[in-house]
């Protein structure tokens, strides 16, 4: 018989335990496996130059853009390291994770070098650190983003006659589809250059190019055995609208994840290269139209879709909009929403609206060891609003098991996904 939790001291051990113990599965990151060799981003320097903490050196340092970039990357590292850490105190979110990091790996001295991280990082093989990084941050697998328009992944699919097979099984891939929704003028140039007869002036009528298109879509979904579709959508995403993207959707995507059984994965808000000198940290967000999902998940009432939004003036919205349909599964708090504040607010929100039929985080984590401290910061806010949330059920006189408490953090951390997209 399972036992009951009968106070708020028994509460809070039991959730935090569980919360900080359980494997997580990780529903979208930008990780590689050790295998795909020169993709999989890894390492100290790596960790220093991630694009916020790039973008928030600039808030100090005295180095013209052109400057920084004519920089090696370890010397990069090295002047975020000196204008970040040294020079002012670490409390940002992003350098405090690369404290946490640093910590968990064990690498904590009262003098701390960059030398000192370099040299064991040295030591250390990529299948090695893949392995200590999911171990310390309690992930049993993740699901990456498999561009088939970036060359140097390409080149790694088309290496073998089945990559599939040599993937640490922890890694699950995700057909990743941006350029061909946000840019279709130069994906058409591509697509002719590798053999696919489409047309630059897509219509709906096109049924030549929608065909290649869609035969395109086939052979990757086949190549790479992806977990769902997705697509990072700009702040002015509309749908439907009378544009290519909409063709697109209607013609191509959705009718390809129908017969392949798959979910498509929508993330919305996206401003891009509001500062093109910053590069890659220049992008930008902005509040987006939650109403284009709506009609998607009408208009589609038998296609599963995972969504996320980048604005915080758009969490409320997606959140009621999730009550209304259940081919609707709201995921993670994403990009600039990746902070214990917003964290704290939006999981709380979303408890209170959806009870725990959503996925709460995911990390969005480019460098492998960026698993460790988003997942730990983000267990730590997570446990502390389950905890408020059980407690107003005690308070009612309602009794709570450990066994429940258990299937509950099951299903945030990991079964709510796999069962979403039955996998």
């Amino acid at each position: 018989m399972s036992i009951l939790i009968t106070n708020g001291t028994e509460l809070r051990n039991a959730v935090n335990r569980l919360v900080q113990n359980t494997p997580a599965t990780d529903v979208h990151t930008h990780l590689y496996p050790a295998s795909f060799s020169e993709l999989m981003l890894y390492g100290i320097d790596e960790l220093l130059t991630y694009h916020y903490l790039v973008a928030e050196t600039f808030r100090h340092s005295s180095l013209s853009y052109d400057e920084f970039w004519g920089l090696e990357k370890h010397h990069q590292a090295d002047h975020i390291w000196s204008t970040l850490f040294l020079e002012h105190t670490p409390i940002s979110e992003a350098t405090r994770g690369v404290l946490t990091t640093i910590n968990k790996l064990g690498l904590v001295s009262d003098e701390p070098k960059l030398s000192q991280y370099r040299d064991w990082y040295d030591q250390i093989q990529p299948q090695e650190l893949v392995d200590l990084v999911f171990d310390l941050a309690k992930v049993k697998d993740v699901v990456m983003t498999n561009d088939p328009f970036d060359q140097d992944e390409r080149d790694k699919w088309n290496s073998k006659a089945n990559v599939r097979s040599s993937l640490d099984n922890r890694f699950h891939s995700a057909l990743r589809l941006d350029p061909l929704l946000n840019d279709w003028e130069t994906t058409a140039k591509k697509l002719n250059q590798w053999g696919y007869r489409v047309d630059a002036q897509l219509g709906e009528t096109d049924d030549e190019s929608l065909g290649e298109i869609t035969r395109f879509l086939w052979e990757w979904i086949q190549k790479i055995d992806p977990l769902y579709l997705a697509a990072s959508l700009p702040s002015d995403f509309k749908y439907p609208n009378s544009d290519i993207r909409t063709i697109l959707i209607q013609k191509c995507i959705l009718p390809i994840c129908a017969k392949a059984k798959l979910p498509l994965s929508i993330m919305v808000g996206v401003k891009r290269g509001v500062n093109p000198s910053l590069r890659l940290a220049g992008d930008m967000l902005a509040s987006a139209d939650v109403t284009s999902i709506e009609n998607l998940c009408r208009d589609f009432p038998n296609q599963k879709f995972l969504v996320t939004f980048l604005s915080r003036e758009d969490q409320h919205h997606l959140s009621v909009l999730a009550r209304k349909f259940k081919n609707l599964m709201i995921f993670g708090c994403w990009w600039f929403l990746n902070t214990p504040s917003l964290i704290k607010e939006t999981t709380q929100m979303r408890f209170e609206l959806l009870g725990t039929s959503f996925v709460p985080q995911h990390s969005d984590a480019r460098i492998l060891e960026q698993l460790i401290y988003k997942w730990s910061h983000s267990r730590a806010v997570i446990a502390d609003v389950l905890v408020d949330q059980y407690q107003g059920v005690l308070d009612t006189g309602w009794k709570i098991t450990h066994d429940e408490v258990e299937r509950d953090v099951n299903d945030l951390l990991s079964d709510n996904f796999w069962r979403f997209i039955k996998k």
